[in-house]
This record gives structure tokens, C-alpha cells and sequence, in this order.
């Protein structure tokens, strides 16, 4: 089997000290029913904050503003597919216009309690490991409505 390596920008949306956080479908080859932020796959010839804006208009209807980057990490999802993830701050002036894509089963704007609950492990370690947490609101919800 011949090595992959695949660019992937994602983006982290606040909207009132909350993120929004999408789930994959169940069906989905990578990672299908786990929480993520949103994003995807660079397209030969796009730079990540472009691929981006793409990826975030494709999943969530959203036209977002790439902000600053926030953290470049690299993974293996297999022994021969690697992830380089670039990761950005964003924002939006109308999130009201949210539509979700059917390649996600549900979407939230949560608060930092959720997105510890919520996101996979590695996904919080990058955000503790870059001293993000700081940037979520620290409410907690009774009733955690993840899984």
C-alpha cells in the first residue's frame, strides 16, 4: 500500500465564547460519530485559509473569516495515511445562516465543559497542549448531549 499524506485546515468558530462543534455521520469512513470542529481536505492549488473557507461553506452554509492560526499538529489515522492539520481561529458576522451539510449528523455551539466531554482526545490535548482553553466559556450544561 502505497504512504498518503493529506493538508487538512480546520477552523475554530466562536460566537459568544462558544465553538461550534460538528459530528460526523455514523457512516463517515474517518472518524464517523465523533465531534470536530470543522474544515477538511486542501484542493490542489488552495492555500489552507481558502480551503477553509471552502470546507466551511460546504459543511455548515457559513461564509467565515480565517483570523489567525492557531496550531499545526500531524497524525496518522492508519500506517500509511498521515494528517498534516493546520488550525485556524475564525469568525463569522451571521451565523444565523447555519445549514448543516448531510456529511454531519449535528452540530452545537458549546461551551469549553462540552468541548472537554465532546471532542475526541486528541482534539482537546492539541487545545491544552496550545493553551487554548482560555479563549471558551466555562459554563457547564446539566446534561451533556454529545453521544
Amino acid at each position: 500500500m502505497e504512504n498518503k499524506m493529506v493538508v487538512v485546515a480546520k477552523g475554530i468558530l466562536l460566537h459568544q465564547g462558544k465553538a461550534l462543534i460538528v459530528k460526523r455521520a455514523d457512516n463517515d469512513e474517518i472518524g464517523g460519530g465523533t465531534w470536530e470542529f470543522a474544515g477538511g481536505n486542501l484542493q490542489f492549488g488552495e492555500s489552507p485559509e481558502e480551503a477553509l473557507q471552502r470546507e466551511y461553506r460546504e459543511e455548515t452554509g457559513l461564509a467565515v473569516t480565517v483570523q489567525r492560526l492557531l496550531y499545526v499538529t500531524s497524525f496518522q489515522t492508519n500506517p500509511h495515511r498521515q494528517v498534516v492539520l493546520i488550525t485556524y481561529l475564525c469568525g463569522c458576522d451571521d451565523v444565523s445562516t447555519l445549514q448543516l451539510s448531510p456529511e454531519h449528523s449535528a452540530c452545537q455551539w458549546a461551551d469549553r465543559a462540552t468541548l472537554q466531554h465532546c471532542l475526541a482526545s486528541g482534539i482537546a490535548e492539541d487545545i491544552g497542549r496550545n493553551h487554548l482553553w482560555h479563549m471558551f466559556s466555562k459554563e457547564e450544561k446539566e446534561e451533556k448531549s454529545c453521544h
